[in-house]
């Protein structure tokens, strides 16, 4: 076995996501290009899922600071 990578991770331009299972603490992070594919992947898990958006990453830094949870309302 090798080592781990100690290179801090670059992350590409565009919008972040985070879907868990509902009360669960950890989760898979998914990448997408645009505003409304992000909105769309959130339609598409909001009512089974936890999601947690992550923000907006422009030359490897984060547009915004602190994640977002969205809640369904029923």
């Amino acid at each position: 076995m090798g080592r781990p990578p100690t290179r801090p991770i670059k992350f590409r331009d565009g919008f972040y996501l985070e879907i868990r299972n509902k009360g669960k603490n950890t989760g898979i992070k998914l990448h997408r290009d645009t505003k409304e594919q992000m909105m769309r992947t959130i339609k598409e898990y909001e009512h089974s899922k936890d999601v947690l958006i992550l923000g907006e990453s422009k030359n490897g830094k984060w547009v915004n600071k602190t994640p977002i949870l969205h809640v369904v309302e029923d």
